[in-house]
């Protein structure tokens, strides 16, 4: 039980305490009030339990699959803000001050969501447990110890991106951002094949043998790119569009910043 507790609730905790920590190391460097934060944590934290209070009648809904569905379209809207966000910080970076309340709104969304997704799991197994005869000592200690390893993860990334040049810092949660969005679409697609909304198909492969889902490598990468041991041709497809459609992205909002410097600084020569 003490094992399951951890890898149930590192699984969770990770997966939001990541996400949480490149925004917040790129609030940082590009100097934001911390306001969105707190307030999308405590929306994300109400969000969670009302969720989870409401499990019944949400598992009901849609003959049955309603979990999975939400659930999706929980994953589906944190890509689809992580295609805002991601562009904006380059914006940021480039100019210093525009489009910072478009930001800072998306990444109060974003982070609301993912602490509602990845909270709501936990407030559901632990509630799981309140009337079971078994003890709860190991299941506290295991989540404690879950939770505490996610979020130690999670400052460890704070940490090494606020050390980090502001350049490079940028390079790399463009990078961390890009990855995450498509483990973001890969968890959807998922989500969608458990409730017979897309076909199941043959897996292209296993990796399990290299790194099983189960493993502490396995739940990093689970939660940095939505690692699957046993991916489909499809989801491969799905994964590999939407990293796509972001990279794409941020490199023509590059393009398009520096090609404004560029014209700014020529102007000003002059």
């Amino acid at each position: 039980m003490l094992l399951t507790s951890v890898i149930i609730i590192l699984r969770e905790v990770l997966e939001a305490a990541l996400l949480l920590s490149i925004l917040l190391a790129m609030s940082h460097l590009l100097h934001l009030r911390l306001r969105w934060f707190y307030i999308a944590l405590a929306a994300g934290a109400a969000g969670s339990v009302a969720y989870g209070m409401q499990l019944a009648a949400i598992s009901d809904a849609f003959d049955g699959v309603g979990q999975e569905l939400l659930n999706a379209a929980l994953q589906i809207a944190i890509y689809l803000l992580l295609l805002v966000i991601a562009p904006l910080l380059v914006v940021n970076y480039y100019t210093g001050e525009r489009y910072r309340g478009i930001l800072s709104a998306a990444m109060t969304v974003a982070v609301a969501t993912a602490v509602l997704r990845e909270g709501s799991e936990v407030f559901i197994y632990l509630s799981a447990f309140r009337y079971s005869p078994q003890p709860w000592s190991g299941v506290l200690t295991g989540a404690l110890l879950g939770a505490g390893i996610g979020f130690s993860v999670g400052a460890l990334f704070y940490y090494l991106l606020v050390g980090m040049p502001r350049r490079r810092a940028l390079l790399v949660t463009c990078v961390l951002l890009t990855l995450a969005a498509g483990g973001m679409v890969l968890q959807a697609t998922q989500l969608l094949i458990q409730a017979d909304w897309l076909p199941a198909q043959v897996p292209l492969w296993n990796s399990s043998v290299l790194v099983a889902e189960g493993s502490l490598t396995g739940q990093m990468m689970y939660a940095l790119v939505g690692y699957e041991a046993t991916p489909t041709s499809f989801q491969v497809i799905i994964y590999s569009a939407s990293v796509a459609t972001m990279a794409l992205l941020l490199l023509l909002t590059r393009y398009h910043q520096k090609k404004i410097r560029t014209v700014r600084d020529v102007s000003q020569a002059r």
